[in-house]
C-alpha cells in the first residue's frame, strides 16, 4: 500500500517541520527523476515512482541520523500501513543487498540493527527498488547531479566509497539508459530542473 501524491507531499512537509534541512529538496529531486525515468521506461507507474522518490528518506523526519534514518523510515511507514514505501526506505541504501557497504555511522541500537538485517534478508528487490537507488545517487538538494561527481563528493566527506557500490550505481544507470534508449540526465532534465518547495 502507498499514499497518494498529495498524501506523500504532506508527509514530507510534516517531516521537514520536525527536522528542517536540505534532505527535503534532495527527496523532491529524487521524486522528479523517478517519475521521469518511469515515464520513459513505459512499464513503471510514474505516480508510484514519484511517491517512492519523495519518501525514500522520510526517516530523516526523526532527526539527524545515518543508518538510523533507514530503520526510522522503515518503522514509520510500516506504522502508517505503507508497506511498499517502507521497503523503499529500507532498500535505497543497499545497492548490493548487503549492509557492509553502508556509508556512514552505524548509529542504531541492537534492536534497530536486527530489524534492518532481518527485513533486508527477507526482501526481494524489484525495478522500483533499483530505480530509487539510482535516483538517490543522482539527486542533490540543488537539482540533478552527475553520478560520478556525487559519489566522489560522498567519498571525500566520509573518506571511502566501496567499489562494489560505485560499480552498482554505474550499472544501474546503464541498465535504465538501455531500457529507455536515452540518457538518464536528458530524461531527468539535468540542466533545467530545480526543486522547489511543494
Amino acid at each position: 500500500m502507498i499514499p497518494t501524491r498529495k498524501e506523500a507531499e504532506d508527509l514530507l512537509q510534516d517531516g521537514l517541520r520536525s527536522n528542517p534541512g536540505p534532505w527535503g529538496n534532495h527527496c523532491r529531486t529524487a521524486a522528479h527523476c523517478a517519475e521521469k525515468i518511469a515515464e520513459a521506461c513505459g512499464d513503471l507507474d510514474p505516480d508510484k515512482a514519484y511517491v517512492f522518490g519523495l519518501l525514500h528518506d522520510i526517516g530523516r523526519k526523526c532527526g539527524v541520523r545515518h543508518l538510523g534514518h533507514v530503520s526510522d523510515g522503515y518503522s514509520y511507514m510500516m506504522r502508517l500501513g505503507y508497506d511498499e514505501v517502507a521497503k523503499i526506505c529500507l532498500t535505497h541504501s543497499f545497492q548490493n543487498h548487503t549492509m557492509h557497504e553502508y556509508i556512514g555511522k552505524f548509529d542504531v541500537s541492537e534492536e534497530e540493527l536486527d530489524l534492518i538485517k532481518t527485513a533486508l534478508s527477507n526482501t526481494v528487490y524489484d525495478e522500483y527498488d533499483r530505480l530509487i537507488q539510482l535516483c538517490d545517487s543522482i539527486a542533490g538538494a540543488e537539482g540533478v547531479l552527475d553520478i560520478e561527481k556525487r559519489m566522489e563528493d560522498v567519498k571525500e566527506r566520509y573518506g571511502f566509497y566501496p567499489q562494489e557500490k560505485w560499480n552498482a550505481n554505474i550499472d544501474l544507470m546503464h541498465s535504465f539508459e538501455k531500457k529507455m534508449n536515452k540518457s538518464v540526465y536528458a530524461v531527468c532534465e539535468k540542466e533545467a530542473f530545480r526543486p522547489n518547495a511543494l
